[in-house]
């Protein structure tokens, strides 16, 4: 915690008792926690006696105790001009830095003024501390820019590439792939503003002949994972959905958290799980003439839960639910 500075000292010598009382006064009322009343003893002091750099010093952690920064900062300068060999005035600017949480610059603070008190514990412990706080800063300045830039059509260039020399036309397939991407993303920023995602089948339908009335793009399969019998019943009704509703391609995404069966991170030989124990969701992409798997693990850092690059899997060993679409050769 800041505190005032007491008696005359090489820092500034008092000018008569008026300004030596007033000081005595607001530092009291400082200890006791009356920052406003001890600003205004150091005003009227100041008054007195405009050049003592320990006014200022003073006055500079009252109106950072009353979180007047832009004034704290102006009198911990002035502190600094009057006597630029005393370390407290950067200490006072150090302090006022941290707390507008312009780091780069406080430590820039803390380390002159242990220039001119190397011994100071209390500076050398500062510097310790926001050293901490720029990184952790940093970091989560880089995780919010991950967060909130979410790019999975760059994630998922050489998928593009594969895609395009598949069967179909080029409209064909950039409508899938932008489908996909869409759908990659929808889940992406759902994870990272609530923690989880729904289990859905999302389908691409044809613009001509689905009957929108009676299919959904969506289907909800919360229960699909629960059991071998509720997961091949779920099967059977998205297959035949696929079909009667002419859809030409799915996505299905589900929380890794509510699997019972499959487990497919349960495996062995060539089933073997190789990505750890992490949260996330899975992305099980499905098409006529193609078939793509994904694990999108998720962390926590610095409070933020942030989704990881998606780690691309072996759908012959890990499949979530079995070919939906008859298969077409490229």
């Amino acid at each position: 915690m800041a505190e005032a500075e007491g008696g005359s000292d090489k820092a500034g010598a008092s000018v008569g008792g008026g300004v030596e009382s007033l000081k005595d006064k607001g530092n009291e009322h400082f200890k006791a926690g009356n920052y406003l009343k001890a600003a205004a003893l150091y005003t009227q002091a100041i008054k007195q006696d405009p050049n003592n750099p320990t006014l200022y010093s003073n006055r500079a952690a009252a109106f950072l105790q009353l979180v007047k920064l832009s004034k704290a900062l102006a009198d911990a300068e002035t502190t600094i001009k009057l006597n630029p060999q005393w370390e407290k005035g950067y200490f006072r600017k150090g302090c006022i830095l941290e707390a507008m949480e312009q780091y780069d610059d406080a430590l820039a603070a803390f380390q002159t003024a242990l220039q001119y008190n190397s011994q100071s514990t209390e500076v050398s412990r500062k510097i310790k501390r926001i050293s901490q706080l720029a990184r952790d800063k940093k970091r989560a300045q880089e995780v919010e820019k991950m967060r909130s830039n979410v790019d999975m059509a760059r994630q998922l260039d050489k998928l593009k590439s594969e895609m395009s020399g598949k069967r179909g036309s080029e409209e064909c397939w950039e409508d899938m792939f932008s489908f996909l991407v869409e759908t990659m993303e929808t889940a992406i920023k759902s994870w990272h503003e609530t923690s989880k995602v729904e289990a859905r089948v999302y389908f691409l339908l044809d613009k001509e002949k689905t009957d929108t009335e009676k299919y959904a793009p969506a289907v909800n399969i919360d229960k699909a994972f629960e059991s071998p019998h509720t997961h091949g019943s779920c099967f059977s009704f998205l297959r035949q959905y696929a079909e009667d509703s002419f859809s030409r391609a799915a996505c299905l995404v589900t929380p890794k958290s509510i699997m019972s069966y499959p487990q497919v991170w349960k495996g062995q030989g060539s089933r073997k799980w190789k990505h750890g124990q992490h949260d996330g969701f899975f992305v099980q992409f499905e098409t006529p003439f193609q078939r793509k798997l994904w694990f999108i693990p998720s962390s926590s850092e610095l409070g933020q839960t942030l989704c990881r690059d998606p780690e691309d899997l072996d759908i012959g060993a890990h499949e979530l639910i079995p070919r939906l679409f008859k298969q077409y050769n490229s």
